[in-house]
């Protein structure tokens, strides 16, 4: 006889269980709540969300991770200490979520990111393929962070930002903050300021009507992990995101 026990299904009261958390959890992290933890029992959310983002400790970079995920040629864990000058991949059905310096991240499955900086101060980024999800404090006039794809280069300062990388196009949301947005190789231009995914871009290859930066739709990011990744650096987005409005994609993360 078999010590396993049959798997259970999913009941209605499950999902409403599961919503709930995740209504309460958007709360916490809109209102700050989950930042610095006073007056609230952490062990208890810990035990309750299996994890709660805020500020990464000292030589901790890796809040969460799955599947098959590399960081500088070796097999990542927890306890891999993420570096300005690291390389990160993620195979398929990969991904992980860690911050280094003032920034954090979330790589995608599929993915190739390169950092450049020195120590923990990430000053650029080179998405060779995949997507990524990043948030970075201010930096100054002569500080920012450059991210650089096969068709794009964009300037940062202070901003949340998604972006998925292909040789044919780029995809790039300035979440919020303001972004410098550039063909890669070529003049063409566009600085964009938004408060809330107000001016998603398509970065192509090739020439659409005469223009390389054209519109595109919101996709494939949401804002609870926008909060999450600016959690993990001890900050807030600066956005708060009804409860009862709360409609982007959900992720098992």
């Amino acid at each position: 006889m078999s010590d396993k026990l049959p798997e259970r299904t999913p009941t209605v009261h499950d999902e409403a269980a599961l919503e709930a958390r995740r209504r309460f959890l958007v709360r916490a992290l809109s209102s700050g709540l989950l930042l610095g933890g006073a007056g609230w029992n952490l062990p208890a959310l810990a035990a309750l969300f299996g994890k709660l983002p805020g500020k990464m400790p000292a030589g901790k970079s890796v809040f969460d991770l799955k599947g098959t995920v590399k960081v500088d040629g070796q097999p990542a864990t927890r306890d891999t200490l993420v570096t300005a000058q690291s390389r990160v991949e993620t195979s398929a059905d990969s991904f992980v979520i860690l911050a280094v310096g003032d920034g954090a991240f979330i790589v995608r499955e599929r993915s190739v990111l390169e950092l450049s900086g020195k120590q923990l101060l990430v000053r650029g980024l080179q998405m060779l393929t995949g997507g990524l999800l990043s948030v970075f404090g201010h930096r100054g006039e002569d500080d920012g962070v450059e991210v650089n794809t096969p068709t794009a280069t964009i300037g940062i300062r202070g901003t949340g930002f998604y972006t998925e990388s292909a040789a044919d196009k780029t995809y790039f949301c300035t979440c919020y903050g303001r972004t410098r947005i550039g063909v890669a190789g070529a003049g063409e231009s566009e600085e964009v300021v938004s408060k809330h995914h107000d001016a998603p871009r398509w970065i192509l290859a090739r020439p659409d009507q005469g223009r390389r930066i054209v519109p595109a739709p919101f996709r494939n990011h949401t804002d609870l992990e926008l909060m999450t990744l600016e959690a993990l650096c001890g900050r807030q987005v600066p956005f708060v995101v009804p409860e009862d409005s709360y409609q982007a994609p959900r992720r098992d993360y």
